[in-house]
């Protein structure tokens, strides 16, 4: 395997100066949601211009993108993310998961000859809600495929992904708008539809096990002090260790805003945003194979365990591992800041962050050449990827 690594490592050497760019532009140029395109755009021109034929817009998303490279019978699937979330801009690091994606595919071109496969980079959008993947899969856009992998940042690196189950719902409260002071009486309050309903939730998490989250925001509550609210609108979360969890909780966290309708006497909507996230789908011996291959670039998984959390937070991806056999590593970016604060964004560029950008596309992509030229991975991946 030495010879494979020098070999991926050269051609990732020859592109780092590129693959940063890209990184740093997509940093600079945040788009969230569904908004994609100009990020899309970026990273499939960045293959484009190595060979990869692009295929876009795919699976019916404007924001999607396909670039497949060889012929061979292994499908290697290289999983791509570039959203930002709405106010934070990339503090998830989706800028550092698309330039590492397509590093590793780079990676994977010097090799990929003496595996007998092919190589798939599947550019998903809307990651951060939307599910994006999710809707790729019902196009069949993970077609062929065998196994796929990424690579996400964190603030310590982390083998072994156990992402939540989610569900992500928007609710609207309506009421009847009155003055305030004049007029009280006339009123039906829809900011309070939204108290009553984030109490009962406060409350209802005393008897919820650790395996379970509840969380969100209001983005809309009244217009004016001195105006009953006629309408409250939040989005919330759902989350849990698995669908079958998420489905028991669900009906719970329903009753909580239910209850906001029946106390005020407003009416409800309750929508899904998307389909739910479903809990990832982990195979150890990959996992270890990745481990190697990190520890082998001088990575460590010696981590605080309060820091490794973000292996517990939830993707899309996770759908995507029951259909393909899939890892979803976490590569560290420097340990002080955490996922979703803007200190993290800061953290996403500059030398630690170029640093995980290498090894990350490397490890990556020795990992995925590992994966495909051992006979027994091979095999156990091909059967899982087409049961």
């Amino acid at each position: 395997m030495d010879a494979r690594r020098e070999a991926i490592a050269a051609k990732v050497d020859e592109h780092l100066g590129e693959l940063l760019s890209l990184s740093q532009w997509l940093h600079d140029h945040p788009e969230t949601a569904w908004q994609e395109h100009e990020s899309a755009q970026r990273v499939s021109a960045a293959l484009g211009g190595h060979g990869f034929d692009i295929h876009a817009p795919y699976g019916g998303l404007d924001t999607a993108f396909r670039a497949d490279f060889g012929s061979g019978d292994y499908g290697i699937g290289v999983i791509a993310e570039y959203d930002a979330l709405p106010g934070l801009g990339h503090a998830c690091g989706h800028n550092l998961i698309a330039a590492i994606a397509v590093g590793a595919a780079l990676g994977l071109q010097a090799v990929v000859g003496e595996l007998d496969a092919r190589i798939s980079v599947v550019g998903t959008p809307a990651e951060e809600g939307g599910g994006g993947k999710i809707k790729l899969l019902e196009a069949n856009g993970f077609a062929g495929l065998d196994v796929a992998g990424m690579v996400h940042p964190g603030p310590v690196d982390v083998a072994h992904a156990e992402p939540f189950a989610v569900r992500h719902i928007a609710l609207e409260y309506r009421g009847r708008g009155a003055h305030a002071a004049a007029y009280p009486e006339f009123g039906v309050n829809a900011a309070d539809a939204m108290v009553i309903a984030q109490t009962a939730i406060g409350l209802l998490r005393q008897q919820l096990p650790l395996s379970v989250r509840v969380h969100g925001q209001v983005t809309q509550s009244g217009e004016a002090p001195n105006a009953i609210a006629e309408v409250a609108k939040g989005r919330w979360y759902l989350r849990a260790s698995s669908m079958e969890e998420l489905d028991e909780l669900s009906p719970r966290v329903l009753a909580c805003f239910e209850a906001g309708a029946l106390a005020t006497g407003c009416s409800l909507e309750v929508e899904d945003e998307s389909a739910p996230y479903d809990a990832f789908v982990n195979h150890q011996v990959l996992n270890e194979v990745y481990r190697a291959q990190a520890e082998a670039l001088g990575r460590s998984f010696d981590v605080d365990p309060v820091l490794s959390r973000m292996n517990r937070a939830s993707t899309d991806m996770g759908n995507v591992s029951h259909v393909v056999a899939s890892i979803h590593p976490y590569i560290g970016v420097g340990g002080t800041a955490l996922n979703h604060q803007r200190a993290f964004a800061e953290a996403c560029v500059g030398p630690e962050a170029q640093r995980a950008l290498r090894d990350g596309a490397i490890a990556l992509a020795c990992s995925l050449a590992e994966i495909a030229s051992d006979e027994t991975l091979r095999t156990m991946t091909k059967e899982f990827s087409r049961s």
